[in-house]
């Protein structure tokens, strides 16, 4: 019987620092030095190119200097979505998966934001003009700075899963990434997220991550229940 593993293992480590910038340096540098308040940042680009990270990021920066963020998601945060008087930032990601609640409620958020003077930033994978939203948010969505983010090459891509296997004490040799990176998708949220997988499987099993031991993972995960 496998042993579950307790939670040692360290998290993604959402940080400007962490990050491998690829094509996206001019955003990156955007937010990475945001004199807030500021212009409003929308951020857009296919599943997996880092949108979520960036805002992530920008979050992660911001708390260390000791700031309340409100974080708001498509499908993930419950209605009603209400400003804080300590908020400092405003985010909301997956605009494009917003329902017609949520998008009034994000409407309503960032035009009490913008009357206070607290930054707010979003992302979708559209850019706001084809966002299947009502007509008020998507303009109030293209206001300020607005990113298109391309996805990694191959090579960041590499360097990115690396560096965060790296943070979590995980060695990955050569035939275990070329095998993820033939095998899975490529985007860094299903990267990741087979990583997390990994790792826990490598500590319920008390091995280190080879090239056997993600085969064995495969199929177990792929057995019927």
């Amino acid at each position: 019987m496998r042993q579950l593993p307790l939670a040692i293992s360290p998290p993604l480590q959402a940080g400007f620092d962490h990050l491998v910038v690829g094509p996206n340096a001019h955003a990156v540098q955007h937010l990475r030095h945001l004199a807030m308040p500021a212009a409003p940042v929308y951020l857009w680009g296919p599943s997996g190119c880092g949108k979520t990270y960036l805002l992530q990021s920008l979050v992660s920066q911001r708390q260390g200097m000791g700031e309340r963020i409100g974080w708001f998601e498509a499908g993930q945060s419950p209605l009603p979505w209400l400003l804080d008087d300590a908020w400092t930032l405003v985010v909301v990601d997956d605009c494009q998966a917003l329902d017609a609640g949520q998008q009034q409620a994000a409407f309503a958020l960032f035009v009490e934001a913008g009357s206070r003077g607290v930054q707010w930033a979003a992302a979708g994978r559209l850019p706001p003009v084809d966002l299947p939203i009502r007509d008020d948010l998507r303009t109030r969505l293209g206001w300020g700075h607005v990113f298109a983010l391309q996805p990694l090459s191959e090579s960041d891509t590499r360097s990115a899963l690396r560096r965060e296997a790296d943070h979590r004490g995980i060695l990955l040799s050569d035939d275990v990434m070329d095998f993820v990176l033939t095998r899975f998708q490529r985007d860094l949220k299903h990267l990741m997220r087979l990583l997390d997988r990994l790792d826990e499987f490598a500590l319920a099993e008390r091995r280190h991550v080879t090239l056997p031991l993600l085969r064995k993972m495969i199929s177990e995960e792929d057995r019927p229940a």
